[in-house]
């Protein structure tokens, strides 16, 4: 290696420029249809689609509880979900079950819902706009208990 300053290539690995958070959220978002607060409900509500949410026990605390929806920490969470695995939920049936992320504001939950499509779950999606967006919505929200 040159005094340039230049990094050395890696063999086999294309030598790209990093993506930054912006890039990379546009990127696994164009992987599959996000849903709208409204949607997400009805969808829950009829069956159609888990609600998982991945935020942090603070936030739940704080801000309370979607009903009906699963709780899994965020590092959990392919455990939980991977039908195949052996520390699945119950709910984790197969890899045709409609999952929808739910995070405090819709970032989190998008990478975590492309995740979970590395997981063979191709019917991942999140909530735009997070739990902010469900209780804006007027949706019901119940208080955390201790």
């Amino acid at each position: 290696m040159s005094g340039t300053g230049e990094r050395p290539a890696v063999t086999g690995v294309p030598d790209e420029r990093p993506l930054g958070i912006d890039a990379l959220l546009e990127r696994v978002r164009t992987g599959y249809q996000r849903v709208g607060a409204a949607e997400a409900h009805e969808a829950a509500r009829s069956g159609a689609a888990l609600l998982v949410d991945i935020r942090y026990a603070a936030l739940r605390e704080r801000d309370g509880l979607i009903p009906g929806a699963v709780v899994v920490e965020r590092n959990e969470l392919e455990w939980r979900l991977d039908p195949q695995g052996s520390h699945r939920l119950p709910e984790a049936t197969g890899h045709d079950l409609r999952i929808v992320v739910i995070c405090n504001e819709g970032y989190a939950s998008s990478l975590a819902a492309a995740s979970l499509h590395q997981l063979g779950l191709h019917r991942a999606t999140d909530l735009v706009g997070g739990f902010q967006a469900w209780r804006a919505a007027g949706l019901p929200v119940a208080p955390a208990t201790p």
